[in-house]
């Protein structure tokens, strides 16, 4: 049965169980406020008859000194007896006003011989109801004994209990409707947030963000509230954001995936063709065979380099950090100089200036991966700039930072290519780039290069001037 009743209760809603927990703390509240008030109205009440009955004996001992008893009661429904207690036992004197049980009197009476001080007892009196009782000496060996009804007393009482029950009740009750209001007004923000997680447990994150008040302002629910709205918030905006950036890998996975088999379609076609070639060439035509295998370990060549620049984005993707690079202490200018002489070598028409200071430029990095960067900006510049442009170097040190500018006088990148020319397989002039054998992915692995080595590559520049600007730590991070 208890089981039964804790599995129903936890089936309630919270605001449904945070009301019936507080109309249960009320009660409580409300039970040991009305017994205190209860308690503490019927001392009273009965101090004021206690007070009362001291004037009345005040006045009855006079009469019972004269008189030797008290004849006449003070009030309706009072008694009064004078005792002698000499003898060691009450003796009633007569006549007196006494209930036919007049033991508990009789009682207090010899109670009080034996004290020496005047008492006062509540006792109830068969057939007659309680009775207060109290005893006083009117002169040594006689003790006077009254006994007022306590009936107003009590009937008072159960009226103060009988409206404390119906007030306390009302107010239970509305305390229970009106906080379960409050609070389901106050928890409405919590319900808000429940379904807007529902929402992203159904996949729907796009309507959620978009229509649910969560996202918005929301609704005014207290200090808490408010700070479990922004975390929420916060997480849902991290959700968003987690998601937007798996939706922009995974297109550009799949467009990378595209161009890349594209790209190998090329020499794999050609290598077939000329493989076709070769076998015919080898029947019919022995004198061009060797032609026919030059371009074939070309093409081979080709796909080669390809191959090996996708295994190195792959590598840095997965930040493999410590296989592609191998870090030693490297003189970048020394560095420049040697891309440059290799550049002058293959490039004979060409004019390239290098600008560098004498002193050497020591860098923590991999001299094999940042030769390759500086070789491909170098053939990027002469590749896509006309025969005769010239191209200059420059290295500069900065405080914490090493720059190399590779800039040529070539026509320049168009603006709404500058954001795009470090993505993968992505040319300006795509025809003209193909022609030249590139296969669109050398700033990329330049870009990654770099960024493997904790720096930036920029482009800058406008018609008629190109700029890549190489940055690199002096000091290699921790």
């Amino acid at each position: 049965m208890i089981r039964r009743l804790w599995r129903s209760w936890r089936r309630l809603r919270l605001g449904t169980r945070l009301a019936l927990g507080l109309g249960v703390l009320s009660l409580a509240v409300f039970a040991v406020v009305g017994t205190a008030l209860t308690a503490s109205m019927r001392e009273y009440l009965q101090a004021r008859l206690v007070d009362q009955m001291k004037l009345v004996q005040v006045v009855q001992s006079k009469d019972a000194a004269t008189h030797g008893t008290v004849e006449r009661q003070p009030y309706y429904g009072w008694y009064t007896a004078v005792y002698d207690v000499t003898g060691g036992s009450a003796d009633l004197r007569r006549p007196a006003d006494v209930p036919a049980d007049s033991g508990a009197l009789t009682d207090l009476a010899e109670t009080r011989a034996r004290a020496g001080q005047d008492l006062t007892r509540s006792v109830r009196i068969d057939g007659r109801g309680p009775y207060l009782l109290r005893a006083c000496e009117v002169r040594p060996g006689v003790v006077l004994v009254s006994a007022a009804p306590l009936g107003d007393v009590e009937n008072t009482m159960d009226r103060l209990i009988a409206v404390q029950v119906v007030a306390y009740g009302l107010a239970l009750l509305a305390l229970v409707v009106l906080g379960r209001r409050m609070l389901r007004r106050g928890l409405r923000p919590l319900s808000e947030m429940a379904r807007t997680a529902h929402g992203i447990a159904s996949h729907d994150l796009t309507r959620s963000a978009a229509q649910l008040p969560l996202r918005a302002a929301g609704r005014p629910g207290g200090r808490e509230v408010e700070e479990l709205r922004t975390a929420f918030n916060a997480m849902l905006e991290h959700i968003d954001d987690s998601l937007a950036v798996r939706a922009e890998a995974e297109r550009r996975l799949r467009r990378f995936v595209a161009d890349a088999s594209h790209e190998l379609r090329t020499p794999l076609m050609s290598v077939r063709g000329y493989a076709d070639l070769f076998q015919y060439a080898a029947a019919n035509e022995p004198g061009e065979r060797e032609r026919h295998l030059a371009r074939l370990r070309a093409e081979a060549a080709r796909m080669g380099v390809l191959l090996d620049d996708l295994l190195l984005l792959a590598r840095l993707d997965a930040a493999e950090v410590e296989a592609p690079l191998r870090r030693t202490d490297t003189d970048l200018t020394e560095l420049v100089r040697q891309a440059a002489d290799a550049f002058r070598a293959s490039h004979p028409g060409r004019p390239l200036t290098v600008t560098a200071g004498p002193e050497a430029l020591t860098l923590p990095l991999d001299p094999q991966r940042i030769r390759q960067v500086l070789d491909n900006l170098l053939t990027n510049a002469a590749v896509h700039t006309p025969p005769g442009t010239s191209v200059s170097v420059t290295v500069t040190a900065g405080a914490d930072t090493a720059e190399v500018r590779v800039a040529d006088t070539g026509p320049g990148v168009p603006a709404a290519d500058r954001d795009r020319v470090f993505d993968r397989f992505y040319r300006v002039d795509k025809a003209r780039s193909r022609d030249r054998g590139g296969s669109g992915l050398g700033l990329a692995v330049a870009r990654s290069l770099v960024e493997a080595h904790g720096g930036t590559v920029t482009l800058t520049g406008a018609p008629g001037a190109t700029v890549f600007t190489v940055t690199l730590p002096l000091r290699a991070a921790r």
